[in-house]
């Protein structure tokens, strides 16, 4: 009884194991027909040229560019003058500005001690009046000896002699007077005063020092103006001429701009570095926060030109070439290879590569490859719209995604 039990159980068991093994064939077999109709379909869908992206087109614009220069150079006073001491032994006294003051053309900026100034000038001016009581003395006694010489009681000899000792009085007279002038110039110079108007950049002086004559106190920025000294190549020095017009750009991200004038080129080049510099005097104005020793960007303008420009977003850079991607018949994209040249508002002109009739894929190129198809999103509608408001040519296809 058990035996036959036992059976049973072992032929239902190898039953249930062939079903279960039908059912696996059955849906592998299924899956796989599955598979070979999604890949009919996708070979299908592929022949028929399926979009790889959706796009938009425009066309290359034609217009007026302004031409122009780009520079670096440092920006400097214009003329720096240097104030120093006049004086020899003379303590200074007083101090009355500092760096960043501005002046106007002689305003006292220093005074120097004028005691020992003072004492020699009393002592030149009671030199001068003893030669001048010398010569009062000399004068007369000539002008008695020649009215004697006609009466014959005085010799010529002596006569000449009355005369030479007017000659040197007069002599003592003259050297008195200059040297009294010259006490009278160095108390002049105990007031150090201001040559131009402008703007203290510079102060050595220290209250107390006793300077030496020429030792500098004082730099002064003249008039508050500054150049901007641009460096070029000899090719772009040559483009240039005096008078151009030049945009200073400075601050954070260089957000700041002034205007200058190109004033003068330098006649020769640094040997060292082959470049030139070409001086361009700024129109800075009292609250600019533009500053002698800093380095700067600038543009000289050359004028206008024709410029064929697309969006900068249309331009590729791949193995070190630009290229752009033109829409062909059946939306198909065509990788073409142009020269560029001048970038301007995010645009870029092309100068070589393409005509002006040409539909530049300008959102999405970045994505493509030379022959892919892709779609245009309301494509019509724009066109249509352009057309409207006199703008030929430029296809304004919203950005799909």
């Amino acid at each position: 009884m058990k035996a036959g039990f036992d059976k049973r159980i072992i032929f239902g068991l190898v039953a249930t194991l062939i079903f279960v093994g039908m059912g696996i064939l059955l849906l592998s077999s299924k899956n796989a027909e599955t598979a070979d109709s999604g890949k009919t379909q996708t070979a299908s869908a592929a022949n028929a040229g399926n979009p790889a992206l959706t796009v938009t087109v425009s066309t290359p614009v034609s217009s007026a560019w302004n031409t122009s220069l780009t520079a670096t150079g440092s920006v400097a006073a214009w003329q720096e003058a240097i104030i120093g001491s006049e004086l020899n032994g003379v303590r200074l006294q007083e101090l009355l500005v500092q760096v960043g003051d501005q002046v106007k053309r002689g305003q006292l900026l220093a005074t120097f001690s004028t005691d020992l100034l003072g004492t020699e000038q009393a002592q030149q001016s009671a030199a001068l009046a003893e030669a001048e009581a010398i010569f009062a003395e000399a004068n007369s006694n000539a002008r008695r000896a020649m009215q004697l010489k006609e009466s014959g009681s005085i010799s010529d000899q002596q006569i000449n002699q009355y005369a030479t000792s007017r000659n040197t009085a007069a002599a003592r007279v003259s050297a008195a007077k200059a040297s009294l002038q010259a006490a009278a110039l160095r108390l002049q110079h105990a007031r150090v005063l201001a040559p131009d108007d402008g703007i203290i950049s510079a102060r050595s002086a220290t209250v107390g020092a006793v300077p030496q004559n020429g030792q500098e106190l004082f730099r002064l920025i003249r008039q508050g103006k500054l150049e901007w000294q641009a460096e070029l190549s000899a090719d772009e020095s040559m483009r240039l001429n005096l008078g151009q017009t030049v945009n200073i750009y400075y601050g954070e991200r260089q957000s700041e701009m002034i205007k200058g004038k190109l004033r003068m080129l330098a006649p020769t080049l640094d040997p060292h570095t082959r470049k030139a510099l070409a001086y361009v005097d700024l129109e800075a104005p009292a609250n600019s926060k533009l500053r002698p020793g800093m380095f700067v960007k600038g543009e000289f303008f050359m004028g206008e030109s024709t410029a064929l420009s697309v969006p900068a977003s249309a331009v590729l850079m791949r193995d070190g070439y630009a290229s752009v991607f033109v829409l062909e018949n059946a939306n198909k994209v065509k990788q073409v290879r142009v020269s560029t040249g001048r970038i301007q508002q995010g645009r870029v002109e092309i100068t070589k590569g393409i005509s002006s009739s040409a539909k530049v894929v300008d959102s999405g190129a970045g994505f493509l490859g030379d022959g892919d198809t892709v779609k245009l999103v309301n494509a019509q509608t724009s066109t249509s719209q352009n057309a409207g408001n006199g703008k030929s040519g430029n296809i304004k296809a919203a950005s799909g995604k």
